[in-house]
């Protein structure tokens, strides 16, 4: 027998209709910050990273691909991993429907990771995805906003993640098992793992100059991890014990 509250419809009605009008003030408080996103000052981007691509080597403009706007998704995928992190696996499913409308607004999405080209190519055609993925490999892009750390910093406790030092579950030392389990997923142990971070980062060109505008991390990219708006919707939520979810070819295993 169920224990949840069970009701006549005009009780549900009624109850619909109070919670209806606290989803209308969120939806009012999310257009707000998004507004506030919108108007944080743009920080140059003087540095020149270098990203291998599909179509050879490319600049940070030029991963723009000829529109003004680009939203880089922080793929966890470092050089020492097998495999790419679960839980970006999933986030990135829904890339290829995006894609093509973002791009037609003036917005190109790209995922870059600190693994070789090739590796990324590789896991993309496993994962029958066609979203552009840009490989980091060698240089400071991830490192310097804040998705990459060193093993000297991770040593000394030195890792500022989602605006705080030592603040993630990654950072807790000996890592705590869900941590490990995602890590052997990827073909590699809990500190390898940890040392790649998610993320998003928003970037505008405007007059040849390429600036920084946004970023978020962590639990920052739940808007953009598809299923859990759904889940959210569901009768039991997000109704979790543990990582439940794995890459989408590995369900039947």
């Amino acid at each position: 027998m169920t224990t949840h509250v069970i009701g006549t419809r005009e009780e549900w009605l009624a109850a619909r209709l109070e919670l209806l009008d606290a989803e209308k003030a969120l939806t009012r408080r999310s257009d707000e910050l998004a507004q506030q996103r919108q108007a944080l000052p743009w920080v140059r981007v003087d540095k020149d990273y270098r990203f291998d691509t599909d179509d050879g080597k490319a600049s940070l403009a030029e991963l723009f691909q000829g529109r003004s706007q680009l939203l880089v998704y922080h793929f966890m995928f470092g050089p020492d991993y097998t495999a790419g992190c679960p839980s970006c696996s999933a986030v990135a499913d829904g890339f290829n429907g995006f894609t093509v409308h973002l791009a037609n607004h003036d917005v190109t999405l790209m995922a870059v990771s600190r693994a070789p080209l090739a590796t990324l190519q590789a896991y993309k055609q496993r994962m029958g995805w066609s979203f552009p993925w840009a490989s980091s490999f060698g240089g400071d892009f991830n490192f310097d906003f804040n998705v990459g750390f060193t093993e000297q910093q991770q040593r000394e406790g030195r890792i500022d993640y989602n605006y705080e030092r030592n603040g993630h579950a990654m950072d807790i030392m000996p890592a705590p098992e869900p941590v490990h389990q995602l890590a052997a997923t990827c073909g590699t142990d809990a500190p390898t793992y940890s040392r790649d971070r998610p993320g998003m980062s928003a970037f505008v060109l405007e007059d040849g100059v390429v600036y920084h505008t946004y970023s978020t991390y962590a639990r920052g990219v739940d808007g953009i991890w598809g299923m859990y708006p759904w889940l959210d919707r569901a009768p039991k939520g997000r109704n979790e014990t543990g990582i439940w979810w794995r890459r989408h070819d590995e369900y039947n295993q």
